[in-house]
């Protein structure tokens, strides 16, 4: 269930993803916030430079591991506009934090870019928990699911 708190993050990770899409990348945004509620960090998807290693949940996770004690990483929630990918999911193993929450899942991420005619990811679509096994993980957020349908569809109709 998606409380006000909640979907206030991933509202605000849509705008990063928008923000994303208009330099040029692919659109997705992701903020990271304390247990006590502060945003620690934020990000967006900065891949349009050729690194397609530059997501926004794989810099909060290098960025919690320089910024944050080990125990305050685990009480920590990750925001994203998109679940992560192998990649990110095993960034977010590996420095230890806490609940993902994210607002549209791979699921539909694969389904869109089928529908789109959008070549496949690279990398196996794999869920969150399938990398690190007993994580928290919340979403998808329905409230959210058209606005990021219409974010990827215009990023597919840039890239052909």
């Amino acid at each position: 269930m998606t409380d006000a708190t909640d979907l206030g993050h991933l509202r605000r990770c849509v705008e990063l993803a928008r923000e994303a899409l208009e330099a040029g990348d692919a659109p997705f945004g992701t903020v990271l916030v304390a247990a006590d509620g502060t945003v620690l960090a934020e990000d967006r998807n900065r891949v349009s430079g050729g690194d397609r290693t530059r997501h926004p949940e794989f810099a909060l996770a290098r960025w919690a591991a320089e910024n944050m004690a080990p125990e305050d990483r685990a009480r920590a929630t990750v925001y994203t506009s998109g679940e992560h990918c192998p990649m990110c999911a095993a960034a977010h193993g590996f420095v230890g934090l806490g609940r993902i929450f994210y607002a549209g899942s791979t699921e539909q991420l694969v389904g869109w870019r089928r529908e789109f005619g959008a070549p496949s990811s690279p990398v196996s679509p794999l869920p969150i928990q399938a990398v690190v096994p007993g994580v928290a993980v919340d979403g998808p957020a329905p409230e959210l699911a058209d606005e990021l349908r219409e974010l990827h569809r215009r990023y597919s109709a840039g890239q052909r």
